[in-house]
């Protein structure tokens, strides 16, 4: 669930090598469609270390000149890299496993008795696939691969959580100097648009 289209695996096979240097991991890399593509990468840390907008930051940098190199999308696009927050997808196998005990959400890609979509507790994460107790008291078991869409529910405890392995993001009051000076979006509002494969 990293990748989900040809074009978008293309890009995670450039992007991937340039996190891997920087001791980070891309946990989810889209791109959506408009007059100007929106190229979003969701990284963090090796291991789910805290991860902050300096991280982010010099990730988007190193990613600059390689993508510029590659030119994987014609056209000019708008690069965003940001974590992936508190109530996070979850898109790889071992993601549910570092998160057991809390909620989440999961949508297969293939229903089961013509049901896709389930919310439920993480039991546990194994080589048969995810465990998830769903509210009416039954057991979801399926892997990651059989699921089309998986993220965290925000709650009380999952913030705490947060919280407690440093993950919680900036909060208003917190930072904001910080939040102030990164900039996730790499274009230049005075750019033209149509200047094909231009990374700004």
């Amino acid at each position: 669930m990293i990748a989900l289209t040809e074009q978008e695996r293309r890009l995670l096979d450039i992007i991937r090598p340039v996190a891997d240097r920087l001791g980070m991991e891309v946990v989810r890399l889209r791109v959506s469609g408009g007059r100007r593509p929106h190229l979003q990468v969701m990284a963090e840390k090796a291991g789910g270390a805290p991860t902050d907008v300096e991280d982010c930051a010099r990730l988007s940098r190193a990613m600059g000149p390689v993508l510029e190199e590659a030119d994987p999308i014609s056209e000019a696009y708008i690069l965003e890299v940001s974590t992936p927050g508190i109530d996070r997808p979850l898109t790889r196998p071992g993601d549910f496993g570092r998160w057991i005990g809390h909620a989440a959400r999961i949508e297969l890609a293939r229903p089961i008795d013509g049901r896709r979509r389930f919310t439920g507790t993480i039991v546990s994460e194994g080589e048969d696939g995810v465990h998830l107790e769903i509210d009416d008291e039954t057991e979801l078991v399926a892997g990651v691969h059989e699921m089309s869409r998986a993220t965290l529910v925000l709650t009380d405890e999952l913030i705490e959580a947060a919280r407690a392995a440093g993950n919680l993001p900036p909060q208003p009051d917190e930072d904001e100097d910080l939040l102030a000076d990164f900039e996730i979006d790499e274009s230049d509002d005075d750019t033209d648009e149509e200047e094909t494969g231009d990374l700004q």
